[in-house]
């Protein structure tokens, strides 16, 4: 049987989640580390962003994508829901967490820290309070979110709440964000009934002060 491969780096939150997608089905996968605009992944992404996918003759770029397409081959657990309603609601904060949180959460507020530029190469406390002030808000939303069952669509995990976490495993290390989580009951529960499950030991990530030297 062809195999999966995956290609991209494990300190990705996007690869880290798409491994996780195969691992919660039970699908056996090749990690190929790749950095973004390399020459594998600029093969099948056309913005050479990482992860990318082969199935035999299947290439796929997104994480999105290789999720649902994780989904819909492969026998095990449902990584989407299969009602209208709870499928509407997944991805509506699939695509939050990929259009908003990510670009502010990652990009902005944890990218100041792990790749500083600050003087005498010091994080930039400006840019670092900044964007703690406007995550706030969004750590009460999505908490909100998920006080009725503790995920964001259905009763069980869905792809939806592992792209987040994800982004959560790097941001519970840092002062600001970490005490966000912290304030954050239902958030908090989600990331720690997430971690403990094998998907997520699975796919450690290495710390994120490895990041600027990967």
């Amino acid at each position: 049987m062809t195999e999966l491969e995956i290609i991209g780096l494990p300190i990705s939150t996007y690869v880290r989640a798409v491994r996780i997608a195969a691992q919660e089905k039970g699908v056996a996968y090749t990690l190929h580390p790749a950095s973004p605009h390399s020459e594998p992944v600029n093969r099948i992404s056309p913005a050479g962003r990482i992860p990318v996918m082969r199935h035999g003759g299947v290439e796929l770029a997104e994480s999105r994508a290789i999720a649902g397409y994780i989904d819909a081959v492969f026998d095990g657990p449902d990584l989407f829901p299969r009602d209208p309603v709870e499928a509407a609601k997944a991805e509506q904060w699939i695509s939050l967490t990929n259009t908003v949180f990510d670009p502010l959460f990652i990009r902005r507020f944890l990218f100041a820290y792990i790749f500083p530029k600050g003087e005498n190469g010091e994080p930039d406390r400006a840019v670092i309070d900044k964007a703690a002030e406007e995550m706030r808000p969004y750590f009460k939303a999505i908490d909100a979110a998920l006080a009725e069952t503790g995920y964001f669509a259905g009763k069980a995990p869905s792809f939806a709440d592992w792209n987040l976490f994800t982004m959560m495993h790097y941001l519970r290390q840092m002062p600001e964000s970490g005490e966000m989580l912290n304030a954050s009951p239902n958030l908090l529960a989600l990331h720690d009934r997430l971690a403990a499950r094998e998907s997520a030991e699975a796919t450690l990530p290495p710390p994120p002060q490895e990041a600027a030297s990967a």
